[in-house]
Order: C-alpha cells, then sequence, then structure tokens
C-alpha cells in the first residue's frame, strides 16, 4: 500500500501504523509457520468482521480470505473462503465445544476469545496451509478509510440492489463513498452467483482501496495520509508472526495493486439434512496444493473458471 513512498516516508508512516495497529496472537501454533522470517512465498489469514447494529452479539466471521504472496513478493492472490463452506471444526475444550461439522465462519464464533485460532486451525486442517501472520479487518471501520481516500473507483459490470439501503449500483465504473462501498461489498442477494459475487464484491473494494492509497495526490498530501493510515491501523488487530511491521512492509514494497488477483474457492452449493451449505469441489485439492507449493499462477491458468474479474 506504501510502496509510492521513499524508504525513510516509509518508515515514518509503518512507524505510525505500527503505533494505531491492535496486536494480538491470532494464530494456532499448529497453523503458524515456523515464523519470523520474510522469505517468500508467504501466506496470510484475513478475517473479516462485519458486527451490525442490528446483530451486534454475532461473532461469526464475515468474510475470510488467504492471501498467498508468491517468492518475488511482488503480487499477492486473494482467495475467499465460502463463509458457509461445511468442514470439520476442531474441539475447543475451554469453551465446551467438542467439535464437528458446521458452517467454516462458526469457528470464530465456537472460539470464543480464541476465535481466531480456532479459525486458522481449521482453515489449515482443511488447506494443509500453514501462515506467516493473520489480521481481523472490521470492514464497517473501512468506511471512514474511503472517505479520507475522496472515494474509490469501481466498475459494476451486473447491476446490483441492496437489500439494505434500496440503493442500486448501475453496471458502470464510478467512484463510491464510504457508505457505497460497504453496502455493495454486503450484498448477496438477488445476484446470479450469490455469495460468491458477494466475495468478488469484497476483492474489488480491498483492491481498490489499495490502488487509491499509491495515488500521488494522497501520497503527497501528508496530513491526509497520516489520517488515513491511522484509520487504517484503527480497523485491524494483526498478529505479524514476530516479524517487526516496518520489515514486513518494506519487504513488500514493490507488490502493486495492478498485480492482486483474486480466486474463488472451488466449492458449489449443496442442500445437506435441511441446511444450505457449500462443499468443496474436484479442483479445490489442486488449489490448496498449489498454495502449498508456491504454483498458484499455473493453477490458475489451467483453471480460469475460478479466477475473479477485479
Amino acid at each position: 500500500m506504501l510502496a509510492g513512498l521513499s524508504l525513510g516516508g516509509l518508515k515514518l508512516i509503518t512507524e505510525r501504523l505500527d503505533d494505531a495497529l491492535k496486536k494480538a496472537d491470532l494464530l494456532d501454533s499448529d497453523a503458524r509457520t515456523g515464523g519470523g522470517e520474510l522469505r517468500g512465498p508467504l501466506n496470510y489469514l484475513l478475517i473479516g468482521s462485519d458486527q451490525r447494529p442490528t446483530s451486534p452479539n454475532s461473532h461469526r466471521a464475515d468474510s475470510i480470505v488467504i492471501v498467498h504472496i508468491p517468492a518475488g513478493l511482488d503480487r499477492a492472490y486473494l482467495i475467499s473462503i465460502p463463509r458457509d463452506l461445511r468442514v470439520t471444526i476442531p474441539p475447543y475444550p475451554q469453551g465446551g465445544y467438542k467439535g464437528g461439522q458446521d458452517k467454516i465462519n462458526a469457528a470464530f464464533q465456537y472460539g470464543q476469545g480464541d476465535g481466531a485460532k480456532l479459525l486458522s486451525a481449521t482453515v489449515t486442517n482443511l488447506t494443509g496451509v500453514r501462515f506467516d501472520g493473520a489480521a481481523i479487518v472490521d470492514f464497517t471501520g473501512f468506511k471512514r478509510v474511503v472517505d479520507l481516500l475522496g472515494g474509490v473507483d469501481v466498475c459494476v459490470d451486473q447491476q446490483v440492489t441492496s437489500i439494505h439501503t434500496g440503493h442500486v449500483f448501475p453496471i458502470g465504473c464510478y467512484r463510491m463513498d464510504g457508505a457505497q462501498s460497504l453496502d455493495f461489498a454486503r450484498q448477496r442477494y438477488g445476484l446470479p452467483r450469490g455469495d460468491y459475487d458477494r466475495q468478488r464484491h469484497q476483492q474489488q473494494i480491498l483492491k481498490a482501496i489499495a490502488q487509491k492509497l499509491t495515488d500521488p495526490t494522497v501520497l503527497a498530501n501528508p496530513i491526509k495520509l497520516d489520517q488515513t493510515i491511522r484509520a487504517i491501523g484503527g480497523t485491524m488487530t494483526v498478529d505479524t508472526n514476530g516479524v517487526p511491521l516496518n520489515d514486513l512492509v518494506i519487504s513488500l514494497r514493490h507488490l502493486r495493486a495492478q498485480n492482486v488477483s483474486g480466486i474463488r474457492m472451488p466449492s458449489t452449493g449443496a442442500r445437506i439434512d435441511g441446511t444450505s451449505y457449500n462443499v468443496l469441489t474436484a479442483d479445490a485439492d489442486g488449489l490448496f496444493k498449489a498454495i502449498r507449493e508456491d504454483d498458484v499462477a499455473a493453477w490458475t491458468a489451467a483453471n480460469p473458471k475460478w479466477a475473479n474479474n477485479i
């Protein structure tokens, strides 16, 4: 995000971000890499929390994304996991949960105070992928980030009507403010692919924020940049696996927003015992293997139907 800054400016802004970020131990020990090294490939677990006034006590993860950064550290793949994916969740004895089959986003709730740890263990058991860090993002808080950036530019390729506000997002490319971008990213009803389209829209918004952060007009305005960085820090809780944030940002300084790609996890809808789920398809094992072996580019080229246009 800060790739357009000089190393000196990068260090100053990173220090401000480090002060603003909340730090926590988010990864289960078995879901964590040996740690402390920044040699690629790198994998991060991004957990989106979309707590709303209508359900303040809901703690299920609204979005779950594996961020895969290949060995060159100059591109990234956002791999969205369907929140209704049927998986085996490990036991959580401290909370009295005995483990079992459920939707993957339930792991965040069953883990209670250690929701991210139980979710990371569930994802690692499913994929075989271990993580170099994790973050919990309050997507509602990103409204302020988007507004500080002066909005983000998004191309809508199918009309979306919000069930929350009634707002209609027509086909076309235009600038969305914070409230509009969050509203757009929440929608899944009335769309051809339902939650899969919602995942793609969330990937679009994340990429649009990254693109705007590298805008020279933002980078050249120290007051706005500082406000934005602090707003980002206020929306995130991070686990860098023992790596200083400054080292991490400098290592990823060649990563550009245009080199961020979206992937839909191979899965399909199913109804089991009266409950709607997503279940993995045969292509999923190949994707998991590609992540572990840093071969996602080749896998995507061979399986274009799972690539998202973002």
